[in-house]
């Protein structure tokens, strides 16, 4: 590396140190970082392609659809593996540093594994940033392209279903309308339905306060019927504090309807929490991927502190293939645990910010401790 060689000289400051560090750093993980992704995405694509053939291939669909289905959903795929990438990107770059006897040379001239840190948080700040915006920009609108042509096109199960709530269904004779749907624990809230003869005229009307699905079948409560009497012409009225209504719709149908978070911006998303709960309905799940959204790009910066750490303790010997061991043993550790605290959050168990943050809070204060370590 140019910068310890002339270091070793004695004859360059300390900020020209930072500026040949910093560029040579810069290069040298944004390489390697292409490479990681562009083998992970390789990957990605070829078992998605192959698994999701047939479905394309028995809905008649051609091979160009199914590849512009596979386009449309590598923005998010991309969001998801940089952090990981760009921990690996940093691990190799620094274990082969640290096995050319670089970082001992860095040192050696007076210079510090601080300057390391400024070096790679510079291009893991940018790289924040800029998954910042995908997800916020350009995720929300390719996913919900995807998710259209899976339903719609190959699933051919077009959109019945338009809204989040106030949810119309017709299906044959009859009309359901759904005030509001909680897909976290398959509950319903206000819920119509109509029933309709030949002539489509009112023959019976359910009207309950919610309805909740519970192996295999739907039990309503708080239930007001109005039947149509064939003799009288006129509706006769029953109440049922409780009773099981066979209707031919599954939660996996009303599912459809529901924007999912990653299809929805920041100001959506939080738009969409805020009439939620207006109503008197629990938003705890969008809140969760709310803060999520915010914690995922901030994942970058810990794991390139994290590969500091791991990389500069390394013996110059061993080269990055134990680093990048290690690496990956932190990234299944992180998404393990990063998994179970959302799970708890969606449950209502952590609160919506903890569970979107805990495990980043966790690892930050491992990367500090390690880096101070590593000095």
């Amino acid at each position: 590396m140019h910068g310890c060689k002339i270091l070793s000289q004695g004859g360059v400051d300390s900020s020209s140190l930072m500026t040949i560090l910093d560029r040579y750093l810069a290069k040298e993980i944004l390489k390697c970082l292409v490479i990681v992704l562009a083998v992970v995405l390789g990957l990605y694509v070829i078992v998605e392609f192959f698994n999701k053939a047939d479905n394309f291939m028995e809905a008649g669909l051609p091979v160009s659809r199914l590849i512009r289905y596979l386009q449309l959903k590598l923005p998010l795929i991309i969001v998801q593996i940089t952090p990981i990438g760009v921990l690996l990107a940093v691990l190799v770059a620094l274990g082969l540093m640290n096995k050319n006897n670089e970082i001992i040379a860095l040192k050696g001239g007076g210079g510090s594994v601080y300057f390391l840190l400024r070096a790679v948080l510079s291009i893991a700040v940018l790289l924040s940033i800029v998954l910042f915006f995908l997800s916020e920009i350009v995720v929300p609108i390719t996913i919900s392209k995807a998710n259209r042509i899976w339903l719609a096109e190959v699933k051919n199960e077009p959109a019945l279903l338009t809204r989040q709530k106030n949810i119309w269904i017709k299906q044959n004779r009859t009309i359901y309308f759904i005030k509001y749907f909680n897909p976290q624990n398959n509950s319903m809230s206000g819920v119509a339905l109509n029933y309709f003869d030949d002539e489509f005229n009112l023959s019976k009307r359910v009207d309950a306060s919610s309805a909740l699905y519970k192996k295999g079948k739907w039990t309503f409560y708080d239930i007001m019927q109005q039947e149509l009497n064939a003799e009288t012409r006129t509706y006769d009225m029953q109440y049922y504090p409780q009773r099981t209504v066979k209707i031919d719709i599954q939660p996996e149908d009303l599912k459809r309807v529901f924007k999912k978070s990653e299809e929805m911006n920041i100001a959506e998303l939080f738009s969409y929490i805020r009439e939620v709960e207006s109503e008197g309905y629990n938003a705890t799940a969008f809140k969760v991927d709310l803060h999520a959204r915010f914690a995922l790009p901030v994942l970058t910066v810990i794991v390139c502190i994290i590969g500091i750490g791991i990389a500069v303790k390394r013996k110059g010997r061993e080269g990055p293939s134990v680093s990048i061991a290690l690496g990956a043993l932190m990234a299944f550790l992180y998404w393990v645990l990063h998994s179970f605290c959302l799970s708890l959050g969606y449950g209502g168990l952590l609160p919506p910010f903890v569970a979107a943050w805990i495990s980043n809070i966790i690892f930050s204060c491992y990367a500090v401790l390690n880096l101070i370590n590593a000095e």
